[in-house]
């Protein structure tokens, strides 16, 4: 069969860079001219016939976040219809009526879909972050317990301050004392990924230690992370799926990864079932235990759910922590605030002290307002649709709300939108202290919003919170 699609694939090729190349070739020197233009965009880019953008994607290089964030803030009703080669369309909005007719009005309409799912499943399978429909609803349900109050109490008094005194100060401390240099966006995803690991699983993964060489499971997840995600930046799919058939290039270094993921996950599963037949009752119920509690004991199905949750607890926080450092670096006076209200705290705050820090609260949602842990995110469209700035959204089209524009829109957030100024969240109250104000979740979509709104919103808050004043109490 793998040969008859080869054939078939090399007989066609000829007919199709035939057909193709002499209209790439002319539109690439016809368009030449417009590299050497500032990076800065001034005008909606217009699409051309069979390639659409093609050759806009390909000019703005690694510049595709930023570049489709300049066309959206441009764009009638923050909308913009990308053009994909040989006919596929994309809209991009950075609009919250749009956003809330996606995730909430429509959300039925509005899914994963076959093109997310397909890009994503040798990496995730169908963990909960890769599903749609009922498959997502039971993962949902089963992960929903582990983020009440009680939970989020346990993981802040026992998990976090366990982490946060016995491996990172130390690590920081040492680093502190040789005058040593580390790779803090490295530090803080290991700090993250030992916390997911022990509240979700019951696993110490021991990851943050004073070694700083990274264990082959890390190297693959990175890697596994960094070829699914070019996935979808690649303007014709064909080329990806046919390396994966021959199993060459990243694809080859994409199966060898997502092996080295599975395997560490699996032993993760394997230790919590002999765990749960040697023992009558745990002393900790976890998120795992759930899973394999609930009849759903295969173990492919679960050890995609195990590294979904890796995902979602390793990169996120990490990434959000990193922004709000380098920020804070650069805003003086936001650190000084960030300061007091930490020295008003005990040295090992309670969970209703962490609870209580509104300050930082609002330099972290300030923070992800400019620098979302996910920039973007797509659904796809179950049938025809019409969205409420009047864009007509075909079947199977891919409609992609744009997190980072957003954060960056004069008509949300005003003319002073460049600045890192946390107290666009706070208002003062009668006492004189700060209290919070927050935005709906559809103009600031940063955990998502609706039926999919993230499970572990809160847990992240509480993580950071706790981390920002564990670090910022000892070190500058």
């Amino acid at each position: 069969m793998i040969e008859n699609i080869l054939l078939n694939l090399q007989l066609l090729a000829p007919f199709f860079l035939l057909f193709i190349f002499p209209v790439l070739l002319f539109f690439f020197f016809s368009s030449s001219g417009s590299k050497k233009k500032e990076a800065s965009i001034t005008t909606i880019p217009k699409p051309y016939p069979l390639i659409g953008h093609y050759l806009d994607l390909k000019g703005v290089g690694n510049r595709r976040i930023q570049w489709l964030s300049d066309i959206v803030k441009i764009s009638p009703a923050a909308t913009f219809t990308l053009h994909r080669p040989l006919g596929s369309r994309q809209v991009i909005t950075g609009n919250p009526a749009t956003v809330e007719h996606i995730l909430k009005t429509r959300f039925s309409n509005y899914i994963k879909g076959s093109i997310f799912i397909n890009n994503l499943s040798d990496f995730l399978g169908t963990g909960i972050f890769n599903a749609d429909g009922n498959t997502w609803k039971f993962q949902r349900q089963v992960a929903s317990h582990e983020f009440n109050t009680k939970s989020l109490r346990k993981f802040v008094e026992h998990v976090v301050d366990v982490e946060l005194s016995d491996r990172l100060v130390p690590v920081l401390a040492s680093a502190a004392a040789q005058d040593k240099t580390l790779d803090f966006q490295d530090i803080l995803q290991r700090f993250a990924f030992d916390n997911i690991c022990k509240i979700a699983f019951g696993y110490d993964a021991e990851y943050l230690t004073p070694s700083t060489e990274q264990s082959k499971f890390a190297v693959a997840y990175e890697e596994a992370t960094e070829i699914s995600s070019k996935r979808f930046r690649e303007p014709l799919p064909l080329v990806w799926k046919i390396k994966r058939l021959l199993n060459i290039g990243s694809e080859k270094r994409l199966r060898i990864a997502v092996k080295e993921v599975r395997d560490f996950a699996k032993k993760i599963v394997r230790e919590k079932k002999k765990e749960l037949k040697e023992k009558e009752s745990l002393e900790q119920v976890d998120m795992l235990s759930r899973f394999l509690s609930s009849g759903h004991s295969d173990e492919d199905f679960v050890t995609d759910i195990v590294i979904s949750f890796i995902l979602a607890g390793k990169d996120t926080t990490s990434a959000a922590l990193m922004w709000f450092f380098w920020l804070l670096s650069k805003n003086p006076g936001v650190e000084k605030e960030v300061l007091k209200e930490i020295m008003e705290k005990p040295e090992t705050p309670a969970y209703d002290e962490v609870k209580d820090m509104v300050y930082i609260h609002a330099a972290l949602c300030e923070s992800m307002r400019l620098y979302p842990p996910v920039s973007m995110d797509s659904k796809e469209a179950v049938d025809d649709d019409v969205l409420p700035d009047g864009t007509v959204v075909k079947k199977g089209t891919l409609v992609t709300y744009h997190v980072y524009a957003m954060g960056r829109m004069e008509s949300i957030w005003g003319e002073d939108w460049a600045e890192f100024k946390p107290e666009r969240w706070l208002e003062k109250v009668e006492t004189g202290k700060w209290k919070f104000v927050g935005r709906d979740s559809f103009t600031y979509p940063v955990f998502q919003a609706g039926p999919r709104i993230c499970l572990g919103k809160e847990m992240a808050f509480m993580q950071m919170k706790r981390l920002v004043a564990g670090i910022l109490r000892r070190f500058t």
